[in-house]
């Protein structure tokens, strides 16, 4: 399944025309920027990701393959990004307690504590089962853009799906709350 306005403007870029780039950026940065998000849990680092992903595309974009989406190439990438980004964290040392921000404390409690219980469940979940709930339900793909996105075949996507929403609910139902 190709796109074919994203080829127009790739072959545009390849051509020398660097404002081509700026209809594919606008066309996928809102789920770029919301998976990325959902997988490193804090909004600051996920425009970081989104950034580097994008740059990346644009300094790696020659070697694009056009049988492909264009789409699941850039998750790649972003996904490629969150990950290098959650190692470096792990190995930073955290030197003071996080305070809360402003926005945080305007917040509807309840709202914000299950908001806060969820990114902390989807935090402790394999890679490959958040990969598969954000695309899902934060990044609205469809099975078959996710199979496409993951590399795999349509069926595995629904089993690692399933499995993960079962997951995600023993640890929500573990911490004592609702799934």
């Amino acid at each position: 399944m190709v796109d074919e306005p994203d080829l127009e403007w790739i072959a545009q870029c390849l051509g020398g025309d660097t404002s081509a780039f700026e209809p594919l950026v606008a066309r996928h940065q809102k789920v770029v920027f919301n998976v990325a998000l959902r997988m490193v849990g804090d909004y600051e680092d996920a425009r970081d990701v989104t950034q580097a992903t994008f740059v990346k595309a644009w300094e790696r974009l020659a070697t694009f393959d056009a049988s492909h989406r264009f789409f699941s190439w850039l998750y790649r990438i972003m996904i490629n990004e969150s990950l290098d980004l959650i190692e470096r964290r792990r190995r930073l040392v955290a030197l003071d307690h996080e305070l809360p921000s402003p926005a945080r404390q305007d917040r509807d409690f309840e709202a914000g504590e299950r908001a806060e219980r969820v990114r902390a469940a989807l935090a402790r979940l394999p890679h490959d089962s958040r990969e598969v709930l954000v695309l899902r339900h934060f990044g609205e793909l469809s099975y078959q853009e996710m199979a496409e996105a993951l590399a795999i075949p349509e069926k595995t996507v629904k089993s690692r799906l399933f499995t993960a929403r079962q997951r995600m609910g023993d640890l929500l139902v573990a911490e004592g709350g609702e799934p």
